[in-house]
């Protein structure tokens, strides 16, 4: 299934994608795609309400989507999980996970506008897949454990600015944590429609020109060795949200630093899992 939330900021209610393409109003199943729906069995009564018939459809048109998880606990990013992404950085092949944690408030929808930070020089793109926690998990004890507590996958734009990341300070927060940093969505995938999430590609085009084009069997460390990681360190919950890292050819590593400015236009979009485009503002 693919879930969504639809509407204003703020006044967004759920929805569901069907198999035909109609958008479901499913306002009658739950106020709201979040934390608690996830751990509460909200995507089996999803399923058993599809199954049923007669949830009301939507017109989509003229409808804002919005972040399809709403209020993430927190966003746990993985750095440096691409081969080539570490490389153009110039860093070293990581031997454990790269992790950090990025404001939940960043989160915003797939096609709002992104606003380059007061002072900004450094404004970068970052295409990723976005891992969404469906089950409270701690202590994890391998992979196929792993697998059983993700609720689905969303392509997530993990936007940075590197001046503030990485002259700032010497943790990354500052640069990862601006307001809109985290454009998600347009839908929440659920796990059983992703048969290998390492067999999704990833593409991230700037006005018009490619700059990303990876595939997520060259991250260093899988979605599900992450997953089981972190609950080794943190308790993982429902609605929680995992960056899993960028391929290469971001502006930090291109020839001539082309960072974003506003007017900029970025369109991203990985396998199965839909797309985003932003139209970057100024802050």
């Amino acid at each position: 299934m693919k879930l969504l939330r639809v509407g204003a900021p703020g006044e967004e209610r759920p929805a569901v994608r069907a198999a035909d393409g109609r958008l479901l109003d499913l306002s009658a199943v739950t106020a709201d795609i979040d934390g608690a729906f996830l751990g509460s069995g909200g995507i089996e009564r999803v399923r058993a309400a599809l199954e049923a018939g007669g949830l009301p459809e939507l017109d989509p048109g003229g409808l804002r989507i919005g972040a399809p998880v709403a209020r993430p606990g927190k966003i746990v990013c993985v750095g440096l999980n691409y081969r080539d992404h570490a490389a153009e950085t110039g860093a070293a092949i990581p031997e454990r996970p790269v992790v950090f944690m990025k404001d939940p408030g960043t989160v915003v929808g797939p096609h709002d506008e992104v606003l380059v930070p007061r002072g900004s020089v450094k404004t970068d793109w970052e295409v990723e897949l976005a891992v969404v926690i469906g089950r409270r998990a701690r202590y994890l004890e391998g992979p196929d454990e792993a697998a059983g507590v993700i609720a689905g996958y969303a392509v997530s734009h993990d936007v940075s600015e590197r001046e503030f990341q990485l002259e700032y300070s010497p943790q990354w927060d500052l640069g990862k944590s601006c307001e809109t940093f985290n454009p998600l969505g347009p839908w929440l995938v659920t796990a059983d429609e992703v048969d290998d999430p390492q067999d999704l590609e990833l593409r991230l085009s700037v006005n018009g020109v490619k700059r990303q084009h990876g595939h997520t069997r060259d991250m260093i460390f899988p979605v599900h060795q992450i997953v089981a990681y972190l609950s080794r360190y943190m308790v993982l919950e429902p609605g929680d949200v995992i960056n899993t890292g960028t391929p290469a050819g971001v502006a930090l590593g291109l020839p001539g630093t082309p960072y974003l400015r506003a007017g900029d236009t970025v369109e991203l979009e990985i396998d199965g899992l839909g797309g985003q485009r932003q139209t970057f503002g100024q802050a």
